[in-house]
């Protein structure tokens, strides 16, 4: 069945806009005040260290200036993703990124300038009341000193941000507009077209010819075009290497882990954990190569239940009733917030022709988040569905809680509040379904979970650091290259199934990577949402929690996890979810949104467009750049 076009959509299952804008002229009309707040910002260069009330008054100028432009920003970005191939979104999309280099380069002077201020006297400075609201900001300035350049140097970076995206941006156009899909013979025999958000669907079908086919003919149209995919990958961890280097950090990994203040002995203890289990998996995959009577496990036979006879379908209605039910756990204000979000059209359900794949929760201060679903009524979705709520939940309620300074989230907490939601769910469907194969069902899709979010994670974290490494050491980028390590990787992972030659070009058609070094913390995320879960329905007080996401970037990651009762820096025994995405647009950095699913894209480089909740989030960030 060939997709409808957005026009030909019901309005019921869509986004309300005018929630952010109420009309297109409103938001013109804003652009061009985020475009006269950007230009005003010159007039602050050189005048923030004359005293505490004049560096209160450029902070007062920048962040109003920013919180506009994010508003902005959302609204054409959302409008473009619900049809990225209308030339009328692509045009706002491109606007707004034009002002957003000029706002970078405007404000390309502040973090240097305050840093210039004598250490006695910017600390005697942020003791003001006024200043208040910007302490971490600052803190968390000077912590960067040490990578932070001159003005000229900083907005020269500015300049570069735009065609630091280029890479992004250019996966997004070939695989969610340019790309096309043959079409498949379904279980019943129909013919039916391939596309992003179906190609899940048929993978996991219990009949081994649909998935083999889907497969090889998905795969196969990655493989026509692989050489781009390498040299758009090459060129984005090329920039990767560039900003690193610009700013003093020994690789593009140590600078992505700086963001968040996470040392780099986090992602290392992690590799080493899940290499330490690597004969779990290949127990995994021996149960489920003998519960399918297969003579050989493909990788196209890693998706599909276990149990050929159960039917798990769960229309978008259902879905809603059941995560509410789910969720009761965290208290009846939060039950409040999903009748909120239903009723207010907070989610984008179906597919549609152009849309963006996957899912993703998005955001800013001030408005409700946004959460983009791709609704194929399966479980999974419900699943999905679930997850993104937990990301909007949590940018609700900092955004509610935090002032603009302070309410944005780091990616590194971000996807704990996705899969809190996701471990509950999971809890109550194994608590309330009697039937024995169901129930089976529920516990094969968490073992999935398990599979896909800790150890398949955990593998992509691999692959995109070799990249990394690669391009460090001088060693090219090609699509030969990159196959290989992909290869490799897979054939160490998942020891005993049949890597074929269509899997090792799997990297390609993995939105994450422009996002470099953020899938680790889906696993980090993973086991710190499963103590988090398993406390609360053991004490039955969501409080610390329900604190814990009201914090936003009051404060560095780690310490936020803490409040929930969970502490990384003593280490973590990773358990694991489902695929997902997640983030936000930060404040220090980040474009998109928060994401779920392999398919989509996560939030945040280093640069700020409109804080999405991974994302991810939230349409490509670019790269190097950080407001303050």
């Amino acid at each position: 069945m060939e997709l409808k076009s957005r026009k030909d959509m019901n309005p019921e299952f869509m986004w309300d806009f005018t929630h952010i804008f109420p009309t297109k002229e409103a938001w013109e009309a804003a652009y061009k005040e985020a475009e006269a707040m950007t230009a005003g910002l010159a007039a602050y260069e050189g005048t923030l260290g004359e005293s505490a009330a004049a560096l209160q008054k450029g902070l007062d100028a920048v962040n109003a200036a920013g919180e506009k432009l994010e508003r902005v920003y959302l609204y054409a970005m959302l409008h473009k993703a619900g049809d990225n191939g209308d030339p009328e979104y692509q045009a706002m999309d491109a606007r707004c990124t034009t002002l957003y280099v000029s706002f970078q380069m405007a404000i390309a002077f502040l973090t240097p300038e305050i840093l210039s201020i004598p250490e006695e006297t910017l600390a005697a400075y942020m003791k003001e009341e006024g200043l208040a609201t910007y302490r971490h900001m600052v803190e968390d300035m000077c912590r960067a000193r040490a990578h932070t350049l001159d003005a000229a140097r900083e907005r020269m970076l500015a300049q570069l941000s735009d065609a630091a995206q280029t890479p992004d941006n250019s996966f997004t156009m070939l695989e969610s507009v340019d790309m096309t899909f043959p079409a498949i013979t379904d279980e019943a025999g129909n013919e039916v077209t391939l596309t992003h958000g179906n190609f899940g669907v048929y993978r996991e079908s219990t009949d081994q010819r649909v998935r083999r086919e889907s497969f090889e003919k998905y795969f196969g149209e990655f493989k026509r075009y692989i050489n781009t995919f390498a040299a758009m990958y090459a060129g984005s961890v090329k920039f990767d290497t560039f900003f690193a280097s610009v700013r003093g950090h020994k690789s593009a990994c140590e600078a992505a882990l700086f963001s968040n203040n996470v040392p780099i002995s986090v992602y290392d203890s992690l590799v080493e954990a899940i290499h330490s289990r690597l004969g779990t998996m290949r127990q995994y995959l021996e149960l489920r190569k003998r519960v399918l009577g297969l003579d050989a496990l493909n990788m196209y036979d890693l998706y599909n239940p276990m149990l050929e006879s159960v039917e798990f379908k769960v229309t978008y209605e259902e879905s809603k009733a059941l995560v509410k039910e789910a969720l009761k756990p965290l208290g009846e204000e939060y039950g409040k917030l999903l009748d909120k979000a239903y009723a207010e059209h907070w989610m984008d359900v179906y597919e549609n022709k152009g849309k963006t794949t996957g899912a993703f929760s998005c955001g800013v201060h001030g408005v409700h988040p946004y959460v983009l679903l791709n609704f194929t009524d399966t479980l999974d979705d419900a699943f999905t569905m679930a997850h993104e709520l937990g990301h909007a939940m949590h940018s609700y309620k900092s955004s509610e809680t935090q002032d603009y300074a302070n309410h944005d989230y780091r990616i590194l907490v971000a996807e704990v509040a996705s899969t809190v939601n996701e471990v509950l769910l999971t809890k109550h469907l194994l608590k309330t379904e009697t039937d024995k194969k169901r129930r089976a069902y529920i516990l094969n899709h968490f073992l999935e979970g398990f599979r896909t979010t800790v150890f398949r994670q955990t593998l992509f974290a691999e692959f995109e650091r070799k990249a990394h490494e690669m391009e460090q050491a001088g060693e090219p980028l090609t699509a030969q290259s990159l196959n290989k390590v992909y290869r490799d990787l897979n054939e160490l992972y998942y020891e005993g199934a049949v890597v074929n030659d269509l899997m090792e070009i799997e990297w390609a058609r993995i939105p994450h990577f422009y996002n470099a070094f953020y899938v680790y913390q889906y696993a980090t995320g993973f086991s710190s949402a499963v103590a988090i879960a398993n406390r609360i329905l053991t004490t039955g007080d969501p409080s610390d929690y329900l604190r814990f996401l009201t914090l936003g970037g009051s404060d560095y990651p780690l310490a936020e996890l803490k409040v929930a009762g969970v502490d990384l820096t003593k280490g973590f025994l990773p358990t694991a979810r489902r695929a997902g995405a997640t983030s936000r647009w930060r404040s220090t950095s980040s474009r998109r949104c928060s994401r779920k699913s392999e398919r989509s894209r996560p939030c945040t480089k280093e640069l700020t467009k409109a804080r999405c909740a991974i994302i991810s989030s939230t349409s490509s960030p670019r790269k190097g750049i950080s407001i303050f």
